[in-house]
């Protein structure tokens, strides 16, 4: 099968292979193991062909109940489905404060780029996204057969999916600017949608402040991951202090992810 970084599916959005990253000790994350995608609700029967040859065996969702309902996951038969939402919050007090983050982005150009942040923030921490996380790497662990691949998303793929990406990543030894890069290849992957989504916005003459909220809420930056670099700081002092403390990862642990997942 081809090794390609970037998986052309024909309704699957953002979805992205973690083979071939090297570690600081100069191993390789093996090749069709591991994959990060956005929503898995429009994909085609040709998309769940494709992923049932790949070897998709578990799909964990990071989603909130309410994402879920709105657009369940098409995955092949034999995939294991696991929901592990990375946030939990009270839907109604969601949708409350999505209109006042609405109302609010008409005017702020600067309220998108806020809610993102404190998104992150969240995440760090969280207790519940904490333990999220580590129920996310009790499947990375059950992920041990040489033909299975795990695939981890969320709506975007690229927030919640994102950071657990810097998690594994990081749990394997990547070094930080590969991390980064592979963090900021949303932005590269999704270009051509949030084109078109500010070209329609601008057709509804939607203000300057509220295009440039949905351009930082639709993507990542730079700052987003930075923003959680610091929270990790601040609670532990580095990442592999957070995967002990936060995430429960023993030494035992890494050694058996990266068992599992270099070659």
């Amino acid at each position: 099968m081809v090794r390609s970084r970037v998986l052309q599916l024909q309704q699957g959005n953002n979805f992205r292979e973690l083979g071939g990253y090297q570690t600081m000790t100069g191993k390789t994350i093996k090749w069709h193991k591991i994959i990060r995608s956005a929503k898995l609700g429009n994909l085609t029967d040709q998309d769940i062909d494709f992923l049932n040859a790949y070897g998709l065996k578990y799909d964990v969702d990071f989603r909130s109940p309410e994402e879920k309902s709105q657009a369940p996951d098409r995955i092949p038969e034999q995939t294991k489905y696991l929901f592990i939402p990375v946030f939990s919050t009270d839907e109604t007090q969601n949708s409350k404060q999505t209109d006042r983050l609405q109302r609010k982005m008409e005017n702020d150009p600067t309220s998108g780029r806020q809610q993102m942040q404190r998104a992150y923030q969240d995440i760090i921490t969280n207790p519940h996204s904490q333990k999220a996380y580590r129920k996310f790497f009790d499947v990375l662990l059950e992920n041990d057969h040489p033909d299975s691949t795990l695939l981890f998303h969320c709506t975007a793929g690229k927030d919640r999916t994102g950071m657990g990406a810097v998690f594994f990543l990081s749990a394997l030894g990547v070094n930080e600017d590969t991390i980064k890069a592979d963090y900021l290849l949303t932005n590269k992957v999704t270009k051509p949608a949030l084109d078109d989504l500010v070209k329609t916005l601008k057709l509804k003459n939607a203000s300057s402040a509220f295009i440039q909220s949905m351009r930082d809420l639709q993507s990542v930056q730079i700052s987003f991951y930075n923003t959680a670099m610091d929270q990790i700081q601040k609670v532990s002092g580095d990442m592999p202090n957070y995967l002990h403390e936060y995430l429960s990862l023993s030494d035992s642990d890494i050694r058996d992810l990266q068992h599992i997942y270099l070659e």
